[in-house]
């Protein structure tokens, strides 16, 4: 529950930042572009009086200057606006709520990757030097799922090798859970982003026939500015879908790699203990 209020806040606070971000460029283009204005009066006034340049030059000046191409981040803008900020903040809020646990879920699988096979001639080296309880102590001081596994195993070695193998297995579905938890939300996620942007489209369709209603005539500028609206948020959703299934596929392979080193690693820490119950 901790996890996902700290989620909800990240998400809150950067889609909050995005909208001032969006809000104030908008403000601050007038404030722009009356300051240029007034610089330009004022360097005319300053000039002193010289031949005028021809006049080809100043309309290939002035055209160099309109056919200037727009940013990333403007053309963003741009399209972000056009396409309704209602339906598009939805999507972008599912996108940076999907990203949040990703990178939660990377950064927690992360830390429960760990060198099974260095862990497993750790272990054989603790039997041999100080039994069971060194060995313990070694799993209690590791890190991840593989370690902790291991811990149960030995907690019950006095109740005879088949209960250590119980209790393995019984806490390594333990530890499949928790490695799994949290991709059911990157999923939803996933579904939810193109599904938002479908019905912003289908909002934006019913807007756009009523405004050929109200102009009265099947306008091709009407029409094709209507479906370019309803459209944006289809394309903003499927990126999003896009962009967290890439996510969703990273994270599901680190917890793929995680799991076939917990069973190798069972396997050989079994061995392990049989050679030492031999031997003691």
């Amino acid at each position: 529950m901790k996890k996902l209020i700290a989620l909800l806040t990240i998400a809150g606070f950067m889609t909050f930042g995005i909208s001032n971000s969006v809000l104030a460029q908008e403000e601050q283009q007038p404030a722009q572009t009356e300051q240029v204005a007034t610089e330009e009066v004022a360097a005319e006034e300053a000039a002193p009086v010289e031949e005028a340049a021809p006049v080809e030059e100043v309309v290939t000046t002035t055209m160099t200057e309109v056919e200037e191409e727009p940013t990333f981040h403007e053309v963003l803008k741009k399209q972000y606006i056009d396409g309704g900020w209602g339906f598009m903040t939805l999507v972008l809020i599912v996108l940076v709520l999907g990203l949040a646990i990703s990178i939660e879920r990377i950064i927690y699988l992360t830390l429960s990757t760990s060198n099974t096979k260095k862990l497993c001639a750790d272990l054989e080296e603790a039997l041999k030097a100080g039994g069971i309880e060194k060995a313990k102590d070694l799993c209690r001081n590791t890190r991840g799922p593989v370690a902790s596994i291991f811990y149960q195993g030995l907690m019950r070695y006095n109740d005879g090798l088949d209960e250590v193998e119980k209790a393995m297995i019984s806490y390594g579905s333990v530890m499949s859970g928790n490695l799994n938890s949290g991709s059911s939300w990157i999923t939803l996620c996933i579904a939810l982003g193109p599904n938002l942007g479908f019905f912003g489209t289908v909002i934006g369709m019913v807007q756009a026939f009523d405004d050929i209603a109200a102009a009265g005539d099947i306008s091709p500028t009407i029409v094709a500015s209507g479906m370019k609206v309803a459209l944006l948020t289809t394309v903003f959703g499927l990126i999003t879908a896009m962009i967290l299934q890439v996510a969703y596929n990273f994270i599901l392979n680190k917890i793929e790699g995680i799991l076939n080193d917990m069973e190798e690693s069972t396997i050989t820490f079994m061995d392990i203990l049989n050679e030492y119950s031999k031997k003691n």
